[in-house]
């Protein structure tokens, strides 16, 4: 048995809560959503899937994004809910297996992975502890697959504040401190306004800076949705898209996993993601803003 989840902060919470409440005697799978979908990952009979595509080899099955859930019956549970991990956590204490011992974390995580922040949250991250530890995590190649595996660990047994402590992730933080600063700036020059969408195209860039995920929604306030833009690949085969509406300008009413499914991707009513052959990405670019400048609620 073998927990497959996503390298975000809610994937990691979900491997917290299922290892606690589970018998798990192998390392944790960790794959990205496109890599479910494309049938890249190979899914066995025993694995509990959380926070990514459903797949019926799996023996569980947690999820709560709306472009993800089947058709058919299926074990584990899923729902409309803030974050995976709060379905994970409301399936195990309905079955009296998991208490109130990680209420806090489950809080933290509905409130990062449902984007429910205020300005000075997504401003000033370094105030506010599980949101600075989240935005540590990061995927460039599985590089960072033993830190994954450390911070499921500490969470597992520790409070953030002592885990904050830690030189590893210390030094971490910092780093991302520093990160936002100079992602501010590459923000404010690689974005373009059309239509009150906020598009951000990085494909210029041979590095892509990390930065906090929430700043684009802070810095364009005029616009309901956004768009990130950047090559998937050193090859150039492959363009990236993130799609999310403005979580301070509620306007936006096109339910974007839904949206990004028609085009390969999903994810939420409100943020997703999509990947796209380099060679056509631009024609589907244009259909997805011509669909969110509609505006429309239903497709």
């Amino acid at each position: 048995m073998r927990i497959v989840t996503r390298p975000d902060f809610d994937g990691i919470v979900c491997a917290v809560l299922l290892y606690r409440a589970e018998n798990i005697d192998t390392d944790i799978k960790w794959v990205e959503p496109n890599e479910i979908q494309s049938g890249k990952t190979q899914i066995l009979k025993g694995d509990i899937m959380a926070n990514i595509p459903y797949s019926h080899n799996c023996s569980l099955w947690f999820d709560h994004h709306i472009s993800n859930k089947p058709k058919g019956n299926f074990q584990g549970d899923f729902d409309i809910a803030p974050s995976a991990a709060r379905v994970v956590y409301e399936y195990y204490k309905a079955k009296g297996i998991l208490d109130n011992k990680y209420e806090e974390l489950v809080f933290n995580t509905d409130i990062i992975d449902a984007a429910d922040l205020t300005r000075d949250q997504v401003q000033r991250p370094e105030n506010y502890p599980y949101i600075l530890l989240s935005m540590t995590i990061k995927n460039k190649d599985y590089k960072d697959i033993a830190y994954w595996n450390k911070l499921v660990d500490l969470l597992r047994e520790k409070s953030v504040e002592h885990i904050l402590e830690d030189p590893e992730i210390k030094g971490r933080c910092n780093m991302v401190i520093q990160e936002n600063i100079v992602y501010k700036k590459v923000l404010i020059e690689h974005t373009k306004i059309r239509h009150k969408i906020s598009i951000t195209d990085f494909r210029d860039l041979d590095i892509v800076p990390d930065g906090n995920r929430f700043l684009t929604y802070s810095l364009f306030p005029e616009c309901y949705t956004s768009i990130k833009i950047r090559f998937n690949d050193p090859g150039q085969k492959q363009v990236l898209l993130s799609v999310g509406h403005n979580i301070f300008n509620i306007k936006g009413l096109v339910n974007i996993g839904r949206l990004l499914s028609k085009f390969g991707g999903g994810g939420h009513a409100g943020a997703g993601g999509c990947t796209l052959k380099a060679e056509t990405a631009d024609t589907a670019i244009e259909q997805i803003i011509e669909i969110l400048f509609q505006n429309k609620k239903e497709l």
